[in-house]
């Protein structure tokens, strides 16, 4: 790969915005970089604070990290979550001339608005499950009625991942709705309605059968990259069962995106998003995520698109990444992607998320974290929902670490990982004990 135009000898000072283990993974990574001097977070968490290469900034709305990153020079931004981006954040940094990566609030839409997604899908004949959008109950009832089971029903808006229902019965669904359009718990983003008003809106699709896996891009503007591929466990226990959360596990290769599964979504999904937003005015920069299912012939159709990068996936990915990552994103950020080739350890990673007790639905926090292991070449424990206080690190939110490990295989990496994670206590950990198992003996 290509060196840079940022000579090595001027080290520069970066911004990863966000506090969750991808943005964890993502300080980690950058400051590995011989062109980085300091890597700030905001507002970071427990395990970037153990670590001294790491700066909390404690801001959170774009204009006060636009101004901030002005006066502190900071040469490069990378956008970790998805509320920054609904919120502006990288139109204020550009409006300013700072260098950030990742969508503008309008493309951004495809993550912040399920309905926007899926009628841009339909507009542009990206395959996806068919669906309706609704903000009436009784008409989401009917139509689910007249559907059947099994259905999902998904929140219209950011929901931390909590907001998809696969509703296996009738049952299942006509609750989804009901707590998503009339109790709307979930403080998503909500529509607009007719009048002016602000209301809940749920997407209701068909059910697809077939295996999931995570198909993540960086885009330029211009120019695609595609990072290495990963497939993740979205329910909270073994075999896939329980509800739907952000993400309790993830690995690196996917054994089910075969070169031709690859070759399909880039060719019937990825580029044909990017042509679509562009030919709507939006210009596509960042990190795009694409869930995809895979059926048994290898077709491949959109479960959701993310305007970032996945969590848990990017730990394990970025433990695989040999480029460096401050010289990706720069070149993505100068419409350069075309100039630079990733590499790629041939080795597999998993990581595995420990959830707090009450995950996903009502987290414990406070719960002291005891036995973390020092970090090393094979091992990393990325942390998500965590602070460090008087009484040393404690919980914070719902998923609590990602421990991650390196391994000749995948069933290697998942052994390391599941050698390593005994030692690490809190009262009520929760984790799944088969991420991986989709992998076979890869």
């Amino acid at each position: 790969m290509p060196r840079s135009n940022v000579k090595a000898s001027v080290r520069m000072n970066v911004l990863v915005v966000g506090g969750g283990g991808r943005e964890h993974a993502l300080a980690w990574k950058l400051a590995q970089s011989e062109k980085v001097d300091k890597v700030f977070v905001a507002p970071g968490n427990g395990g970037t604070a153990l670590d001294a290469r790491f700066t909390p900034v404690n801001l959170s709305t774009p204009q006060d990290l636009c101004a901030w990153a002005a006066a502190e020079t900071i040469a490069l931004t990378v956008v970790g979550p998805e509320a920054p981006l609904a919120a502006g954040i990288v139109d204020e940094f550009r409006a300013h001339g700072l260098r950030i990566f990742g969508p503008t609030q309008a493309a951004a839409q495809l993550e912040s608005s399920k309905a926007f997604s899926k009628a841009f899908m339909k507009r542009h004949g990206i395959p996806t499950a068919a669906y309706e959008a609704f903000t009436d109950a009784t008409a989401a009832h009917a139509y689910v009625d007249a559907q059947g089971a099994p259905i999902v029903v998904k929140a219209d808006g950011l929901a931390a991942g909590k907001g998809v229902v696969v509703a296996m019965t009738l049952a299942e669904a006509h609750e989804a709705i009901d707590f998503m359009l009339l109790d709307n718990t979930l403080g998503v983003v909500h529509a607009a309605g007719d009048d002016g008003v602000a209301v809940p809106r749920v997407v209701i699709e068909e059910f697809l059968t077939g295996e999931e896996a995570s198909f993540i891009v960086l885009c330029d503007g211009k120019n695609v990259t595609a990072l290495a591929t990963s497939q993740d466990h979205k329910r909270l226990g073994d075999g896939d069962t329980g509800p739907n959360t952000g993400g309790m596990g993830a690995y690196s290769p996917a054994p089910v995106v075969t070169p031709d599964v690859h070759g399909r979504a880039m060719r019937e999904i990825i580029l044909p998003t990017i042509k679509g937003m562009k030919a709507d005015g939006i210009v596509y920069t960042g990190f795009l995520y694409a869930g995809l299912m895979i059926d048994a012939q290898g077709h491949v159709k959109t479960l959701e698109f993310n305007c970032r990068l996945g969590d848990p996936e990017t730990q394990p990915i970025l433990m695989r990444l040999k480029s460096d990552l401050f010289d990706v994103l720069w070149a993505a950020t100068g419409e350069k992607l075309d100039q630079l080739e990733l590499q790629w350890d041939r080795r597999a990673a998993l990581g595995v998320v420990m959830a707090a007790h009450g995950y996903p639905m009502n987290p414990r926090k406070g719960d002291v974290v005891t036995g973390l292991p020092k970090d090393c070449d094979d091992l990393v424990v990325f942390h998500a929902g965590t602070i460090k206080n008087d009484s040393g690190i404690c919980t914070s939110g719902g998923r609590v670490l990602c421990v991650t490990a390196l391994g000749d295989s995948v069933k290697a990496a998942q052994q390391r990982v599941y050698d390593a994670i005994p030692d690490i206590q809190f009262a009520g950990a929760q984790y799944r004990r088969d991420i991986g198992y989709r992998a076979g003996k890869s």
